[in-house]
């Protein structure tokens, strides 16, 4: 070896920030522009489409505009296994996200417009660019971190923090915008967000150290079913703006929730009965499906915040601060704020419960999880019980909910995708991912049905709906606690 070769300078070490790879701040921003779209987006979807002509609004009825936000936001859900899909087999995880993020301000764009037609063709756009942008940017968060362990566990949580912050932002901000400036000024806030959102990625994709650039050879599929779905999908589209077809939403609700509940029916027995589990597998796959219908349940409930408490916070509730009406979407800033709050709580908590050889097990999270949901039902009734005898109430009731749903969240949320991988087969684990995803399409498509179910001119299914959901919620709880020694002894050795 010469002189010359044994002089040359060392590679830079890479650049960090806090002890974290660069890049998590590339994926932090980009993941809290994106949320900021969605959730800022989702504060005005039910009010614009249920709201008055004269108003502004679509005029759609109650039930109608909550079957089309299930829909829409089971389908970001469902669309996301289609777009893991396309990065790891077309696109790579980089052009997913701009690609995804390129849709969702499309998307805003057109909802911003105002038109009928072009409103719901928009949201169909944003669903696929949800579907492409949210599963790749998160596999990019885990590329950053080939070696798992404990520091992979703080890059997530700072990215988490970024949804939640981005979430609280633009629950907010777009609410307001919308009050001083109108729905088109309310719906255009998010699409410059997310072209924000773009922007930082394409200019900071440097620091993600060329991960997920492009799929790797061998794995390379192919675009023809893409482009037969696009094909398919574009000519439902153009036939119902023509009037050629009409799409009832609530019987498509139906559809989907069936079609949903068959798919994970259907898979699970295929898993347990036909796809050559040992006992040990099968009992743990016997476990998961306790754990999807209890995802479903929850995420059932508390997706009620965007529909029938949206409406609540409309129509049944004193909003005056300080002489300002505070906008009713800005409520839904409620939640991400006490979800920023209240994780380092609970994180805080399970140490020092393990810390005291008291490690509560999945079905036990998932149980009171459950139950937070419920009791925040409980309280919403007895706010419509005032509501019937012709009072408003005090947005309190709300924040209340809101504060027992994130608990509830809390507890069942990051234990969910955790427990469903520990407890598939290896070979099996990307598949069952998948059906954690159809859980929380499935119980969001469900919220929008439930809210459905509430019928302005017949104020007194405001309650009932209230208590129904209270019920499912304590008792789905509290059958996960009592089923608890059952699955431990299904799952030995998961912890």
């Amino acid at each position: 070896m010469n002189q010359a070769a044994t002089s040359l300078p060392a590679p830079a070490a890479p650049r960090t920030i806090l002890g974290q790879p660069f890049g998590i701040t590339t994926l932090f921003l980009t993941e809290m522009w994106e949320r900021f779209t969605y959730y800022g987006m989702r504060a005005l979807l039910i009010l614009f489409m249920a709201g008055a002509l004269s108003q502004g609004g679509l005029g759609i009825k109650d039930s109608t505009a909550s079957a089309i936000y299930g829909l829409y936001l089971g389908s970001t859900y469902l669309l996301g296994l289609a777009g893991g899909w396309i990065a790891d087999r077309l696109l790579g995880a980089q052009r997913a996200v701009i690609s995804g993020g390129l849709f969702i301000m499309v998307g805003n764009t057109l909802l911003a417009l105002g038109s009928t037609a072009v409103f719901f063709i928009g949201l169909l756009v944003i669903a696929m660019g949800v579907g492409l942008l949210k599963p790749n940017v998160s596999a990019l968060v885990a590329s950053l971190y080939p070696e798992g362990g404990p520091r992979r566990d703080a890059g997530f949580s700072i990215f988490y923090m970024g949804i939640n912050l981005g979430a609280f932002i633009g629950s907010l901000a777009v609410p307001w915008v919308k009050e001083w400036a109108g729905w088109h000024a309310g719906f255009a806030l998010p699409a410059l967000g997310m072209a924000v959102g773009v922007a930082q990625f394409v200019w900071m994709s440097q620091h993600l150290n060329g991960a997920g650039m492009a799929p790797a050879p061998e794995r390379r599929g192919s675009w023809v079913p893409v482009m037969v779905i696009l094909g398919l999908v574009a000519v439902v589209v153009a036939l119902a703006s023509t009037g050629s077809i009409r799409i009832n939403a609530v019987l498509l609700s139906d559809f989907a929730t069936w079609a949903y509940a068959l798919l994970g029916g259907a898979y699970f027995v295929y898993l347990i009965f036909f796809a050559g589990l040992t006992p040990p597998e099968r009992n743990r796959a016997l476990v998961m499906v306790a754990l999807f219908v209890a995802s479903v349940t929850f995420w059932a409930g508390y997706e009620q915040q965007g529909a029938s408490f949206n409406l609540f916070a409309e129509r049944y509730t004193d909003r005056s601060l300080l002489g300002v009406t505070v906008p009713a979407g800005a409520l839904q800033a409620v939640n991400p704020f006490f979800v920023i709050t209240l994780a380092p709580v609970f994180a805080f908590l399970w140490i020092a419960l393990g810390k005291r050889g008291i490690d509560l097990p999945a079905p036990v999270k998932f149980g009171l999880g459950l139950i937070f949901m419920g009791l925040g039902f409980l309280v919403m009734y007895f706010a419509s019980l005032h509501v019937l005898a012709g009072e408003k109430v005090l947005p309190t009731w709300l924040v209340c909910t809101y504060l027992l749903h994130t608990m509830g969240e809390l507890c069942l949320s990051p234990v969910g995708l955790s427990y469903m991988s520990k407890l598939a087969a290896p070979r099996f684990v990307g598949q069952v991912m998948g059906m954690w995803f159809l859980s929380m399409a499935l119980g969001s498509n469900l919220a929008g049905q439930l809210s459905g179910r509430y019928d302005s001119s017949h104020l007194e299914s405001l309650p009932g709906l209230f208590r129904e959901v209270f019920w499912y919620g304590v008792i789905a709880g509290g059958v996960m606690l009592l089923l608890t020694p059952l699955i431990k002894r299904l799952m030995p050795g998961v912890k």
